[in-house]
């Protein structure tokens, strides 16, 4: 049996990830997987936290640009992660694990209230938390919530799933001659200005010394060798 490097770990998941090759929503065959893919790290008694972004269903930020409320806008998008919190705790109970989401915004009758010394401790019973709804603040990401809630809960490290292997000098999409960066510390990030999170995200990760990995998750199995310790996409820290 492989061996964990981390106690405690926060997945941040983007709402784009849960599409797969759709365009929009959700997609089932994705969901599943990635649900198989968290399985497989529970299974070594790993505990896993997750905040799920929204932008397959709404974005606040891209609503706003043409003419709506941002406030009402990133209300919406804060919503939109709340259904897909529920759709990935119904595919991870469905394998068996119990699943707990937490809201930043009250709806009792969907989800619990977000409150920490009750989320420590489903993460202590080995249930999977997936806080919900952003930090419950317009203007904020989910990228910044990720950090916020990783070092709430003390995880050992944030894993940021993304489409492609890691951190580039330049969007690999669109430069066929971006250089993969493995390894790297935050101040130069800010310094390079790396689309890898948004800065605030990145400013309080950096100020409370929470290391970042990105990988991609379409990579089966990668999420697991993450947790053994494997170096698998690139990681991010102070020196």
């Amino acid at each position: 049996m492989d061996t964990p490097r981390y106690k405690r770990v926060l997945l941040k998941l983007s709402g784009e990830a849960l599409m797969g090759e759709e365009s929009f929503g959700i997609s089932p065959d994705m969901i599943r997987y990635v649900a198989d893919e968290i399985l497989s790290i529970c299974d070594l008694n790993v505990q896993v936290a997750i905040v799920v972004g929204g932008g397959n269903i709404f974005r606040g930020i891209g609503a706003s640009t043409y003419g709506m409320d941002r406030t009402s806008a990133d209300h919406m998008g804060m919503l939109a992660t709340v259904i897909n919190s529920l759709a990935l705790q119904s595919n991870l109970e469905r394998k068996g694990l119990q699943t707990r989401v937490q809201t930043a915004i009250s709806m009792h009758e969907v989800a619990e209230p977000c409150i920490l010394r009750r989320a420590d401790r489903h993460l202590d019973k080995g249930r999977v938390v997936i806080f919900a709804a952003g930090t419950g603040n317009p203007y904020f990401t989910t990228d910044t919530a990720a950090v916020l809630r990783a070092q709430e809960v003390h995880a050992d490290v944030l894993l940021k799933a993304t489409k492609v292997d890691g951190l580039y000098d330049n969007d690999p999409v669109t430069h066929q001659d971006a250089k993969f960066i493995s390894d790297i510390d935050y101040q130069t990030v800010i310094e390079k200005h790396f689309n890898v999170m948004d800065m605030t995200a990145i400013s309080l990760a950096m100020d409370n010394d929470l290391p970042l990995v990105i990988f991609n998750l379409k990579t089966a199995g990668n999420l697991r060798k993450i947790v053994c310790g494997e170096t698998v996409g690139s990681r991010i820290a102070n020196n």
